[in-house]
Parts: structure tokens; sequence; C-alpha cells
């Protein structure tokens, strides 16, 4: 494996990484604090065309891959979690879904304006009951008058709410089915919502411990009524096509935590470099000096087990336990070295305004979202036999 990037990915990566501090990193603490969404960056962002990098150009994107995705959510993610997030969340999570599984029409209709950044889109799985276990979906989806008809509540949806939130995929039971063993299983759809749908309502933003300027709510479906050619997919396959779907952005999540990692360092490499105790800068010793090298250690790690997955997925090699294994590692690469750079920094990394104390609180969510931890080693397992 060639772990240097493309040349186009490395020039790719430079510019976003300007962007990120230059840009992004001085309103990072107001918009944390603040609890806003960046709209601001979000536009900027569009005018770098980020929110396009993996679609083709027929559908208004760059012609781009998925590692050309990763690079920017990792260059972002060193300084803001929350406009990471945002981009991979609105990439992966909301429009890759149509450009994978939707029609020509469907296509046609979403895809211009999600890879302008001009929209965003939503991924509806998650419900207050159905978490990691995705088939223990309660919303239902009926067939009337040429109609779905979408009842039901969704949790924890991210860019589901914002002004320029334009639609949610969501998952719905639309029938059921006997198993060979004669039980019985729910077969789930991916439906469509536009989100000025009557009956659609995006519920008052979560209190969150970190990621606070990322928008994220619970969703209220009640005799929610879209035409039945919003069927994502095939009826039935809903379910089973959100999990490839969460494979792909498994690896772009695991990117985001791999840059929070390399964050991490580099505040911790610049604080020790400036910092002063016993007539030397704190780096001199080697409690210190040891404990940011193995941060190092960590970050370099998960670079390069997304980059190994991504490698897999864009050869056309099987890659969803690489993605799996590349998310567990960098997810806690992400946590112990927030942690890390906190003892570095000492008091002061215990005040919000400081960036290794946004990292603190945002990063442990890396190790729940879009597959716990546990799942990945669910699915590590499964594939040793186990």
């Amino acid at each position: 494996m060639n772990t240097e990037l493309p040349e186009a990915h490395q020039r790719l990566a430079d510019t976003v990484r300007a962007f990120a501090d230059e840009v992004v990193a001085p309103v990072s603490a107001g918009h944390d604090a603040a609890g806003t969404f960046p709209y601001d960056l979000v536009a900027q962002m569009a005018e770098l065309g980020l929110f396009g990098l993996p679609f083709p150009e027929e559908y208004g994107g760059t012609g781009g891959d998925l590692l050309a995705l990763c690079v920017a959510i990792e260059q972002l993610a060193r300084v803001d979690q929350s406009v990471a997030i945002t981009l991979e969340a609105a990439v992966c999570l909301g429009a890759a879904p149509i450009a994978r599984f939707g029609s020509e029409e469907q296509k046609q209709r979403w895809l211009p304006e999600l890879a302008s950044g001009r929209a965003l889109a939503g991924f509806g799985l998650t419900e207050p009951e159905a978490g990691s276990d995705g088939g223990g979906t309660r919303t239902t989806a009926r067939r009337e008058d040429g109609q779905w008809v979408v009842d039901g509540e969704k949790a924890f949806i991210t860019n589901s709410g914002t002004d320029i939130t334009r639609l949610v995929t969501v998952t719905a039971v639309t029938g059921t089915a006997e198993r060979p063993d004669g039980r019985v299983r729910k077969e789930i759809s991916a439906i469509l919502v536009p989100t000025d749908t009557p009956g659609f309502r995006a519920e008052p933003a979560y209190d969150k411990v970190g990621w606070n300027a990322s928008d994220t709510h619970p969703l209220t479906l009640r005799d929610v009524r879209v035409p039945e050619e919003n069927l994502l997919g095939e009826e039935g396959r809903g379910h089973a096509g959100f999990l490839s779907v969460l494979d792909e952005g498994r690896i772009a999540l695991a990117a985001l935590a791999a840059g929070a990692a390399q964050g991490c360092v580099e505040e911790a490499v610049r604080r020790a470099r400036e910092r002063t105790a016993f007539g030397r800068p704190i780096g001199g010793h080697q409690a210190i000096a040891f404990k940011i090298a193995r941060m190092q250690t960590r970050a370099h790690t998960a670079r390069l087990a997304y980059r190994d997955a991504a490698a897999r997925l864009l050869a056309g090699r099987p890659f969803r336990t690489e993605a799996a294994i590349a998310k567990v590692v960098a997810a806690e690469a992400a946590v112990d070295n927030a942690r890390d750079a906190t003892q570095v920094f000492g008091g002061c990394g215990f005040l919000n305004e400081i960036r290794v104390a946004r990292h603190y609180r945002d990063s442990k969510v890396l190790e729940i979202g879009e597959g716990t931890t546990e799942v990945q080693l669910m699915l590590i397992a499964r594939e040793l036999g186990l």
C-alpha cells in the first residue's frame, strides 16, 4: 500500500488545511459557545466544492472520490469537529444514499443542489428505541391513494433542522415477510421526505456535551404524505441499503477522528514549546515529550487505517472489516489524544475557549455515532468466524 496521497489529493488537503486554519479556527470557539450553526463557513466550504467531492460532474459534483472527501474532512476536524461532521454527514449520509440508490429522476432533482452545498439532507435511521439495532425500526409507511403515509419518530439526526435542510431520507417499516425458520421479519424501506411536507417536524435541537455547532434534532413524522415515487431504491431493501452506506461513511468518520487526533498533537506540541516549567519548556521534560510522542503514533496509525480502507473501496475490494477497524482505531485515538492533550495544557485545558478542551468534549461521540465501537467489534469478530 502506497501511503502517500496522489498529487491532486495532496493539493486538496493543503487547500482545506489553509482554509481550516485561517477561516474556520478563528470562529470555532464562538460557534461552539453559542451553539450556532456555522452558515458562513458552510457557504465558503460550498464555494470550495467540498460538498460535491465524490459525486459525478453530471450531477453537480467535482468528479472526485471518497478519499478526496476524507482528506478534506480530516483537515477540517483538526480545528473543528462540528464543521467536519457537518460536511461528513451532508455527503455520506445526506446525499450518498440518493447517489447510490436513487432513480435518475431523483438524482437530477436532488443531487445538484446537495452537491453544491446550497442545501443539506439528513439520514433518518436512528430512533428512540432503534439505535445499533436498526432492525428495531418502529416508524411505518403505508400506501394510500398513490402516496406513502409515514408515521414515526427519529432521533439524533444530523443536519435535519437547518435553514437550508431540504429533505431527510427516512427508514420505515413497509411490510413483513416470513423467514425460512417461520419467524416474521420487518421489511424496511427508505423514503425521501422533503422537510416542507406537512406533518414533518424537526423538534428543538439537543443540548449536547460536544459538537455544539453541529445541527442535531429529534424528528416527528405524523401523517406525512409523499408521492410513491419518493421510495429510494427497492421496497423492503432500505435497511440493507443504509447499512452499506454506513460502511462507506465509517471510513469518512474515521478520517474525521484521525484529524481530531492530529489536531490534538499539533496543539500539544505548540503548548509544550511555549509553556515553561522548572526553568525550561515543558516539552523538554521526558514525561511530556513521551506523552506527545505516543499521541503522534495514534494519529499516524489512525490515518493509515482509514486510508487503507478507502484504498480497498476505491479498488473494488472488500473493505467492510477494514472500515470497522479504521473507525475503532481512529475513534480511540481521538479520545485518547484529547485526554492527553488536555493534560499537557493543565488547567488551561479545562477552558472551553481552548481547542483541546473542545476536542475533549467532542471526541467521545466518535465512539458512538455511525455504529458504536461495540458494533464495529461485532463486525470484526464475525469476519474472524466468531
